[in-house]
């Protein structure tokens, strides 16, 4: 029998000894498991390919979902963002509270997300005290089967806001570490596309540049990063987030983002 107590007990005090981030989303995703959900978001509301700098983008959402969520720009529009933007409560997706007024394009958005598993989630919005440039942020979680036991949701609200607040701590660390060298634009074109796998040719190709050009500019992005291969270069500007396998939007996102765009204007004018 499943000890709800103990299972955020244990989390919270984690939470509190632990200095990496990394460890308590392994811990809480365990916690996930065995509470009887299948996916997490805690999350800060912005692009989570590409999350700006302070921003907590932690989950165990499906890539693909993540990718085109992310080149649709639907982090802008997205309904469970929206509501707990302005909500201080959790509330389920499919309650009428959080249904009502919501637009095509956003019930777009959630049958979208339904074909990745994401669906009947419980959201709580997490308002932390006001700073410059803080973020709006929730966690989301969604549920294995509608049969969980109601106490598990009240184990994720309490859950949700110590891992975020660890995050926060995690994030305020290495800010005060010293800063990566900026690449140029070309450098960080040059890694994105190698980062995926594309060979010198294919990235100049992509870019309208040479072979030996592409080669020079990966070469310079290794010497400013301080690294001595091309892979090394790759995980240190990921980590720094001057990279990310989701900048590269393609032209198909780009038009359907502004179709949900102009679709939301229309039912806000109408």
């Amino acid at each position: 029998m499943v000890n709800h107590f103990d299972i955020a007990q244990s989390f919270i005090e984690r939470c509190e000894t632990s200095q990496c981030a990394g460890d308590l989303v392994i811990a809480f995703q365990k916690a996930m498991d065995v509470l009887g959900f299948r996916h997490f978001a805690c999350c800060s509301h912005v692009d989570p390919a590409r999350p700006p700098r302070r921003a907590v983008m932690l989950h165990n959402y499906p890539e693909a979902w993540v990718r085109d969520f992310s080149a649709m720009e639907l982090y802008d529009i997205d309904p469970v963002f929206n509501h707990a933007n302005r909500v201080t409560l959790p509330f389920f997706w499919d309650s009428p509270a959080f249904r009502t007024g919501l637009t095509p394009p956003q019930l777009q958005i959630l049958a979208e997300a339904g074909h990745f598993g994401i669906t009947d989630g419980y959201t709580v919005p997490i308002h932390s005290p006001y700073s410059p440039g803080a973020f709006r942020a929730s966690c989301s979680v969604v549920p294995d089967s509608k049969s969980i036991d109601a106490r598990a949701y009240s184990t994720v609200q309490l859950m949700s806001a110590y891992l975020y607040d660890a995050a926060q701590r995690d994030l305020s660390v290495k800010d005060a570490e010293p800063p990566q060298p900026e690449l140029s634009r070309r450098e960080r074109q040059c890694l994105e596309l190698a980062a995926q796998g594309k060979s010198d040719w294919v990235v100049g190709k992509i870019l309208g540049i040479s072979e030996r050009t592409v080669h020079n500019h990966i070469e310079s992005a290794k010497r400013r990063l301080g690294v001595a291969t091309r892979v090394q270069a790759i995980v240190q500007a990921l980590a720094s987030r001057q990279i990310a396998f989701g900048d590269l939007l393609k032209p198909e996102a780009s038009e359907r983002a502004a179709e949900l765009r102009t679709q939301t204007i229309g039912n806000r004018n109408s």
